[in-house]
């Protein structure tokens, strides 16, 4: 099973260009830390509960996976701060990694395919650089897979998985359902989706501080994938 982080990577891959889609850089990076922090919260690492005042370890045990171990190690370690606070700290400290190992692990899955190109030179600058490497997509089935789960929770009148709701929550916090669906199917489920964000609390924590902060922050310019 995929894990959250490795979903909102193949749902923001540009299949015919390699690339992200162009959400801007901190709408990614706040996407990739929410998802890692609903993960550690479903693997019972941490709650999210305001009421205990924010984020708390609540098991510092191992979960296998070097990006969510990694943000473990990090909260369990820092000073006590709310959800707000950390996703924030971790969207600029470890946003890099996370998407490194995440994409190592889609590629090493045979998920994605990795492509560098060669060389090439730079005609302003007279300058031989690299080019970010490209990942393409190999078996679309993990793809379509998401995408039918996430179509269900928001046209269908069953009741979703709680793992579906969170990232329903947090892709519409980051505004990336518009790259999903249309326009006019988001304005015929607009009251399901807020119906929706009710039902989870961890998605609706994460979500709800991903989204005070995209609204508080401007956001960076959009970029490729690096």
């Amino acid at each position: 099973m995929l894990i959250l982080s490795e979903e909102v990577l193949l749902l923001l891959l540009d299949d015919d260009e390699g690339v992200f889609l162009s959400v801007g850089k901190s709408t990614l990076e706040l996407a990739l830390t929410g998802s890692v922090m609903m993960e550690l919260a479903f693997a019972d690492r941490i709650d999210t509960d305001a009421r205990r005042g924010g984020v708390t370890v609540i098991n510092r045990a191992p979960t296998g996976n070097p990006s969510l171990d990694q943000t473990l190690a990090r909260i369990a370690d820092g000073e006590p701060r709310d959800v707000k606070d950390w996703i924030e700290t971790l969207s600029v400290e470890s946003t890099a990694t996370i998407q490194e190992q995440t994409l190592a692990d889609l590629v090493g899955r045979g998920t994605l395919r990795r492509e560098r190109s060669n060389l090439l030179q730079e005609s302003i600058q007279h300058l031989w650089i690299f080019r970010s490497p490209r990942y393409f997509v190999v078996d679309s089935t993990a793809k379509h897979a998401i995408k039918r789960r996430l179509t269900e929770v928001l046209f269908s009148d069953d009741i979703p998985h709680p793992r579906d709701v969170a990232l329903i929550c947090l892709i519409g916090a980051c505004n990336l359902l518009r790259f999903l669906f249309t326009a006019e199917e988001l304005e015929r489920v607009v009251s399901r989706l807020d119906q929706r964000r009710k039902m989870d609390r961890i998605g609706r924590e994460i979500a709800s501080a991903v989204a005070e902060i995209e609204r508080t922050h401007p956001q960076a310019m959009a970029h490729p994938l690096a």
